[in-house]
């Protein structure tokens, strides 16, 4: 069978789709392929067209019923252009249409009804009971109460980087794998990859297609990461009151505690598109809240510009064309963008470089034969933990950008 040009698509030709998944929303219609993880939102006169295709009607004869039950003029040839640009079409006229290969998920044997539990309403009851546990034993024994001091355990400067470094990045696996777990029950296929948040080198997990899922599974998914860190924290605590102080097992899960508490403020930087953002935007009914804040963010600081300048431009407000529900929220996000993203990149250039400068310096002054094998070991350790994460989040930046 050859591959049909797309140019050769023509009234006549009859469309093979994809098997699609489909919702309303808001007056919309979310429509998407599971496998390349593409989803769009289509007026209503673009859903029943895709139904027409679908029931192998040609583009003319789709048009022709589109203008006799919806009253509307539709451009239907037009329309199924767009379709193969999003690879939704797999044929036209029983002639393949070339697309690109889409992206592997992660975990592809494990099948939704393998972690169907993942959305069990059994699962916040026990969440909810185990953080009831840990409040209680917290409450009794307030000397277990996190601290920074938890993930100090060794005098041994190199062992709790290392262990840090290893127990941070296992917690963020974790926190990923409950993500994609909930996703996949959903039938999503989700990917799970590195990425990069500003200077922040992260673990993320692509979940698109949840979005033809219900709220209330789609808030699971986003929010499974966090149950997770706090289940973690939790569970930490409860062994700890069942541990010696003075032993090693007390001070590492004292120290897993502090770990997994220590990613959750993280996600409320929601300038950043994190667990806490995705929810919001989900609240908010907004389709792309980062982007349509930070389009209005660069339009605002433009007219900003060219008021100091006196060199003002005619310029299109990006949000005018938005819902107004919609509207509103990105005019607040982009503010809390801008902020956000300057003090992140402030703190940064004030107290992560200056700081890993003088670790790294430290440890290489600290190489060499006239240096205890303690000491060189430990300088070691530091340079690959440092030189790993910043040449992973180089590499990251790298590839997205490109």
């Amino acid at each position: 069978m050859t591959e049909r040009p797309v140019a050769d698509i023509l009234p006549a030709s009859q469309i093979r789709l994809y098997d699609l998944a489909i919702r309303p929303d808001h007056g919309e219609w979310i429509v998407g392929r599971f496998e390349t993880r593409q989803f769009v939102a289509l007026p209503r006169a673009g859903a029943v067209a895709i139904d027409l295709l679908g029931a192998g009607l040609t583009v003319e004869q789709a048009e022709v019923r589109l203008a006799d039950e919806e009253g509307c003029e539709f451009d239907v040839l037009s329309f199924v252009r767009e379709l193969i640009a999003l690879g939704f079409v797999a044929e036209i006229d029983h002639h393949p249409v070339p697309s690109e290969m889409p992206q592997p998920a992660s975990f592809p044997r494990v099948r939704p009804e393998h972690v169907r539990f993942a959305l069990s309403p059994v699962l916040p009851v026990l969440f909810g009971s185990l953080m009831l546990a840990a409040v209680l034993a917290l409450a009794v024994r307030p000397d277990l109460l996190p601290s920074f001091q938890d993930l100090l355990w060794s005098p041994r400067g190199s062992l709790v980087l290392a262990v840090g470094f290893v127990g941070g990045w296992s917690l963020v696996f974790v926190h990923e794998l409950a993500h994609f777990v909930t996703a996949r029950a959903t039938g999503v296929h989700a990917r799970i990859q590195l990425g990069t948040r500003l200077q922040f080198l992260v673990a993320e997990t692509d979940i698109s297609g949840i979005e033809i899922a219900s709220r209330r599974h789609r808030l699971t998914a986003y929010s499974a990461g966090m149950a997770v860190n706090l289940s973690v924290a939790a569970t930490a605590v409860l062994l700890l009151t069942v541990t010696v102080e003075t032993t090693t097992t007390h001070k590492i899960l004292a120290a897993v505690m502090v770990l997994a508490l220590l990613a959750l403020p993280f996600q409320f930087l929601v300038f950043m598109r994190t667990d806490v953002y995705f929810i919001l935007q989900d609240l908010t009914g907004c389709r792309d809240l980062f982007g349509d804040g930070k389009a209005y963010a660069r339009y605002s600081g433009n007219r900003l510009w060219g008021a100091i300048t006196g060199r003002g431009q005619a310029l299109q407000d990006p949000s005018h064309y938005l819902p107004e529900h919609e509207r509103r929220a990105a005019r607040v996000y982009s503010a809390f963008l801008v902020f956000g993203t300057t003090l992140c990149l402030a703190s940064m250039a004030a107290f992560t470089i200056p700081a890993d400068v003088t670790l790294i310096s430290r440890a290489v002054t600290r190489l060499g034969p006239e240096h205890p094998m303690t000491t060189n070991l430990d300088s070691i350790v530091v340079l690959l933990v440092l030189g790993t994460v910043h040449t992973l989040w180089a590499v990251t930046w790298w590839r997205r950008r490109r």
